[in-house]
Order: C-alpha cells, then structure tokens, then sequence
C-alpha cells in the first residue's frame, strides 16, 4: 500500500541551525506590494466573487486593503488603500444585497456571511471619514445582537465562530478596538456569552460530556478555534467584565481550558474533535496542524488563559503548541491563515508579543487563492505583521484587544 504524503514540508532548520541575517525592511514591503498587484489584476472588485463572505469572498479582500491602510509603514499609501478597500467592500455589499438571507439568523454571520461584511464596511467608511455610512453599518451589526440571544437560534449549532455567537462577539470586539469604544454595549455582550454558556451547559449535561461546557457544530463536538470549543472559550474570555461579572461561568469557564488542557498531545497538538479522543484514529502523519483545526488556533486561547489567569501551565501549553508549529506546520496546502503558513506563522508573532522572546521571530493551491482566510490575502496581513511584531494580530483574534 502507497505511503500517503506528509501534509507538511520538512522544515530545513528545525534543529535551530538557522543562519542569521539583517532583516530587509524595503524588501518584504516589495513583496506586499506584488503580492497585492497579483490579486487586484486576477480577482478585482466584482459582485459576482462575493460569495464566503470575509472568509474567502471579495470581502475579505476589503479587510486586508483595511488591515495594510492601518500600518505605520505605509502611511503615504493609506488613503488609495482604503478606497480600495472600499471598491472590494462595496462589491461585497452588492453580493450580499442580491442574495438576502431567507431568515436574519443567517445574517448573523460573521465570517461567513453579512455581519463581517457589515463590520469591515463600517471600519473603511470610518477609515475614510464617511461618518454617516460607517455608523449606518454599525447600526446594522448592532441589531443583529437580539437575534443570537435564543439559545438555539441556528439548528446546525450557533455558538462556534464562522456563522454562530462567537463570531458575532469576534466582530463586536474587533469593532470595539476600531471605533474605540464599545459599538455593540457591553451589557448587550454579556447576553449573548450568557445564552453561549447556556447552550453549552445544556449540550455537556445531555451528552454526559467532560467538559462543563460543550458545543457541537452539525453534530460533531469539534474542539478547535474554527468550530469549537477553543474559539468560543476565547471569546467568552474576551469580552470585557463578562467573567468577572458571573463567577459561576469564570468557573466553567475554566475547566472547560482546562480539559481542553488534558486533551493537548505529548508532541504538543490538540484532536480535531471529541470522538478522536475516544477512538484515537487519526495517524501521526494525518493530523491536522492548522489554525481551524489543532494547536496553531488552540494557542490563542492558552495564552489568554495565560493573560487572565498568570499560571505557568497555560503558557507552557502554547510552548508546546509552538514547537509543533515549528516541525510540522510549513502545511502543503498553500499561503493562508486558515491551514496554510501564514496562519501558522502568526503562532510566532503572538509569542513574541506574549513574552517578548525573540527566538520567536524565527504545495498545494487552496481552493481560493486570493481570499483572506484560504489566500495570499492573509499571507499579506502576515508580512505586514512580520515587519512590525510588536503589533501582530490573527485578523479579528487580537487576544490582547482588552486587558481585564
């Protein structure tokens, strides 16, 4: 029987054997600049692409204009940036205007659907001084907050992150740290972790699940930052006062890490989803080492246990995760954030920013090669955020965005 390929490319200096050399500034910024060239001549602004909304849509292209206008490097630019932007949002604007969701749960959706469209719109117009129309989709994002409160307000499961609850809090944070105070109010926040809380609650108690908090996403309990347990964790611990405010979910909160915690394999990365842990069928060379799915998204959510809780175990978790990434995460399966490089190399720019350690600074085409989540889109906010690591953010899961 034929060995299947490794899903990774052998990293040539895994043994730290690396060579030193002066970082050039102006030639990473040329590379932006060609990779920026490549996807406006072959994907430019067009209705027609708008579909996947910011996850692999026209939409997400808007972001990464948005994401670039916002950087100390390109000042001179910022104002061509942003209107390109805003050619990208807008198509993305008129896809989702001819294709309105049947029912508003649907508009719900973050990454995968009219509320990110709506955010990032907001976030250009106010980039560019259009106050009445960034604060009409702001309006806009704010309604949306009363149609996620019913616990089972989506039937597939609408807590995780692409079009359920966390997602909806990923987009009212980011959009907090644009505008600079809250745009959806806090106490609206808070009822929408409640109802997430409750959901999981609920889920746990009826499976009989380890777990005090559980969710499934079409009937799987996955366990990562896309669809799982991971990504809602975060954003429950993300939103200001919230855990504060109800000890009780601090406190299921926590062991919910905290099993996440013991699940976290010997060499460092996390099972996609619960019926793996039980059944132990995934082989060493098939496990997934990405940022949907694994230790490059679960990261994100041990270090801001780390930042809430300062114990040393959580922290030692994302040291596991890192060396991980290390080995086995230069992924075939092309440049993106979502399972490609970029999104495994942003594991490195968080670690530098959690400990200011600057060891830390050390295939296949996706299906949508130019998009945010799956393209060179992302691999372009990463090479912005590689030239300044200070400032480095997975688009939309800053875990430093609000310090409690």
């Amino acid at each position: 029987m034929e060995q299947s390929p490794k899903r990774y490319f052998q990293n040539p200096w895994l043994r730290g054997s690396q060579e030193t050399s002066e970082f050039n500034q102006e030639m990473w910024m040329g590379k932006i600049s060609e990779l920026i060239n490549l996807i406006t001549s072959r994907l430019p602004p067009s209705a027609a692409d708008g579909d996947g909304g910011l996850y692999v849509g026209t939409g997400g292209i808007g972001y990464m204009f948005y994401h670039i206008s916002q950087s100390a490097l390109y000042t001179a630019e910022k104002d061509q940036l942003i209107q390109k932007g805003l050619d990208y949002i807008k198509a993305a604007l008129l896809y989702t205007h001819q294709n309105v969701p049947l029912r508003q749960t649907e508009e719900c959706a973050f990454l995968l659907g009219p509320a990110g469209i709506y955010a990032v719109a907001a976030a250009l117009y106010h980039a560019a001084g259009s106050v009445a129309e960034a604060q009409h989709f702001c309006q806009l994002y704010k309604s949306l907050s009363s149609v996620v409160l019913p616990v089972d307000f989506l039937s597939c499961g609408g807590d995780e992150l692409l079009v359920g609850r966390a997602g909806y809090l990923c987009g009212a944070l980011w959009l907090q740290s644009v505008f600079g105070s809250p745009i959806v109010p806090v106490p609206d926040m808070h009822k929408v972790c409640q109802s997430i809380v409750a959901s999981g609650r609920n889920y746990a108690k009826r499976t009989k699940s380890l777990s005090p908090l559980m969710f499934a996403y079409y009937d799987t309990e996955y366990l990562g930052a896309a669809h799982g347990l991971s990504g809602i964790l975060q954003m429950l611990m993300s939103v200001p006062g919230f855990l504060q405010s109800d000890p009780s979910a601090e406190r299921d909160v926590r062991a919910s890490v905290d099993y996440l915690l013991s699940v976290q394999s010997v060499d460092g990365n996390f099972p996609v989803a619960t019926d793996e842990i039980r059944m132990k069928s995934r082989r060493p060379e098939d496990e997934l080492v990405h940022w949907c799915h694994g230790a490059p998204g679960t990261l994100y959510l041990m270090a801001k246990a780390y930042l809430l809780w300062q114990e040393e175990r959580y922290l030692q978790s994302c040291y596991k995760c890192a060396d991980l990434v290390w080995e086995k995460g230069l992924l075939r399966k092309g440049p993106g954030i979502c399972h490609g490089v970029a999104g495994n190399g942003y594991v490195f720019l968080i670690l530098y920013r959690l400990t200011q350690n600057e060891m830390y600074l050390r295939a296949r085409s996706p299906d949508s090669p130019f998009s945010l989540y799956e393209g060179l889109a992302g691999t372009i906010c990463f090479l912005n955020d590689v030239i300044q690591p200070s400032k480095a953010a997975f688009p939309f899961m800053d875990i430093f965005w609000i310090q409690h």
